[in-house]
This record gives C-alpha cells, sequence and structure tokens, in this order.
C-alpha cells in the first residue's frame, strides 16, 4: 500500500478524537460514539483509496455509517483496494466518565487479509516483542507467567497482567494472584491495553481474557507492526454465532488464530488518537484561541515505522471537524 497513506489514516482519527472528546465526562456513550462515527467518516471520504469497511460499527441495519460492508475512500479505477478495521471509540463508557485509556483506532491492509471478525467474544492473549515465543494461549496461566518471567528477565511478582474486570474472569484472576503476579484491571478499552504490552513505559506486561473479536483483529493490526505477539480464539454464545463462525471456515471452534491468521501478510497500517489520558496516549487538550492538541500513534508493518505525533488544529480553519448535528459544540476558549 502507498505509505502515504499511513500518515492520511492519522487525520481520521485525530476528526474521531476531536469530536468525541466533547463528551468527556458528560456521561453520554453514545453522543460521544456518534460523534466520532461523523468525524471518522467524514474524513475517509477525503482519502484516495478504494475502502470497504470489514470491521465496523455493525451490520448495515445497525449502523448508518461505518457498517460493515460500506464503501469508504475517494476511488477510481487507480485507487488501491483495501480493508478497513474502525473503532471510532475503544471505550465509550470512558469518555462519558471521563477515564482513561478511550482512544479513536482505525486499521488499513490490501484487500482480503484482515480478518472479518463477527461481534462475538473472543479469548485473547498478547504481549510484547520479547514474549514472541515464551506464551501461548493454549498453556495454563501459570506456566505463561513463569515463561514470561524468564523472557523478560523478571520475577514473577514484578510481572503486570492486565484483565478485563469481569465476573468471567475471577477465576483467572485468582489463578494469577496465586502466583504472586501483580494484576491491572481495566473497565473498557482493552486495544489500548492489548498495544500496551508492546509498550515499555506502559508497565502492562500480558493481556489475557476474553473480550470482543473485532478489537481483537484491529489490536493485532498494532501489534503485528511493533513485532508482538496476539493470538485469540472465537467464543460464540449462540447457534447464529457458530454458523457466522463456520461461514468463515472456522469448524473447529478450539482453533487458535495467530496474529498471521488475523493480519494476513506485513502490509498492514495502524493509527490511534488519545481521547482520554492512557497508558501511551494523552488525550485531546483544549486550548485557548480555538486551537485543540492531539496525540497520537500511527504504525506500519512492512517497515516496524512507529510515529508518534503530536498535533496543534486550529478548529476556526478546520470547517470538516465540525460535528454535522448541533447536539454538542466545540467550545471556544479564549
Amino acid at each position: 500500500m502507498d505509505r502515504n497513506l499511513t500518515i492520511n489514516l492519522v487525520r481520521v482519527t485525530e476528526a474521531a478524537a476531536i469530536l468525541s472528546s466533547t463528551y468527556q465526562g458528560r456521561g453520554d456513550k453514545n453522543g460521544a460514539d456518534q460523534a466520532a462515527v461523523d468525524g471518522m467518516r467524514s474524513m475517509l471520504e477525503d482519502l484516495d483509496m478504494d475502502g470497504i469497511v470489514v470491521i465496523g460499527e455493525g451490520e448495515m441495519d445497525e449502523a448508518p455509517m461505518l457498517y460493515i460492508g460500506e464503501k469508504v475512500g475517494r476511488a477510481d479505477e487507480a485507487s488501491e483496494k483495501v480493508d478497513i478495521a474502525v473503532d471510532p471509540v475503544d471505550g465509550t463508557d470512558l469518555v462519558a466518565k471521563g477515564e482513561n485509556n478511550a482512544i479513536a483506532v482505525i486499521a488499513a491492509a490490501p484487500r482480503g487479509t484482515l480478518l472479518h471478525a463477527p461481534d462475538m467474544y473472543m479469548d485473547k492473549i498478547a504481549a510484547g516483542p520479547k514474549a514472541v515465543d515464551a506464551v501461548h494461549i493454549d498453556l495454563p496461566i501459570e506456566v505463561n507467567l513463569r515463561r514470561l518471567s524468564k523472557a523478560l528477565n523478571k520475577d514473577v511478582s514484578e510481572l503486570v497482567v492486565a484483565v478485563l474486570d469481569r465476573p468471567r474472569h475471577e477465576e483467572l484472576i485468582k489463578k494469577i494472584r496465586e502466583t504472586g503476579a501483580r494484576i491491572k484491571l481495566f473497565g473498557a478499552g482493552d486495544i489500548a491495553t492489548a498495544i500496551s504490552t508492546c509498550m515499555d513505559e506502559s508497565n502492562i506486561d500480558l493481556m489475557v481474557g476474553i473480550g470482543g473479536a473485532p478489537e481483537g483483529v484491529i489490536a493485532a493490526a498494532a501489534i503485528k507492526a511493533m513485532g508482538g505477539v496476539f493470538q485469540g480464539r472465537l467464543m460464540p454464545s449462540n447457534e447464529e454465532e457458530t454458523k457466522r463462525c463456520s461461514e468463515m471456515g472456522i469448524t473447529d471452534l478450539n482453533h487458535v488464530l495467530d496474529i498471521d491468521d488475523l493480519v494476513k501478510g506485513k502490509d498492514c497500517m495502524f493509527a490511534a488518537t488519545g481521547v482520554t489520558d492512557g497508558d501511551f496516549l494523552k488525550g485531546v487538550r483544549q486550548l485557548s484561541g480555538g486551537k485543540v492538541k492531539t496525540y497520537s500513534v500511527v504504525m506500519r508493518a512492512e517497515t516496524g515505522t512507529i510515529r508518534f505525533i503530536d498535533a496543534i488544529h486550529n478548529l476556526d480553519r478546520k470547517p470538516e471537524y465540525a460535528l454535522k448535528s448541533d447536539h454538542v459544540k466545540v467550545r471556544r476558549l479564549d
């Protein structure tokens, strides 16, 4: 894919983050999500690509924009055909409550290379580059932690394991604590948390547990660029979801999807912008004079390049960042 697309993807997540951030702490997660969708969809229209949303806001009858199968981009005969996976806000509850780790994310890859993950649960494990040959989703958590401690040259008691704070993880949490490892419970935002395992400064060594399958694919795109490890197993909860797995060619529900199953090849791109402060990205800052500052990361798996981008936006000169609806307006600070 054209490497210039990498930088252009940041414009998409910046717009989503800026508009969603106006809902920070307002208790309206649906408003935060819709604002991000508005900004993201508007910016995607301007990109020179023939894109199809393979992971988005839901099926066509569930979402008016960024639905699965929607075509995006300014396509012509010469435009690249790409798969697009988006989560306009990973952590809408976090935005609504004013809590950390909400991000706007997008991944892009050549057509047919991103797994069209259905909206169901996925058992996941994620860790940084040093853990590639150390951990595996099929190993007991106690074994994974012993192997990870060797790979990172840390005592098990020094390891920090991130687990989504849900009742279904009570037994997993108990087993982790029995090893002496520390746990970081998080309520939402498992894309950001999975990526954080590849960031030394995040102080998160491993993420394990059950979360959303679409979020798993998006996280895998970033982790692939960073050289980390990500594995997942689909967990259908009813007959309809089992049928969807079968339609994808997954008849063995114990099948482990590794990072190359989720994101085929090396030519994928990932971009994220912080909405609220988080483990590796700061959130949107409102400045004086109608300006805002954003903090983003963009990655390209083919080269392994990771860029952190700080940007100041003058909203008076960017009408495309204005919400198309009147339910929230960005307040100018003078």
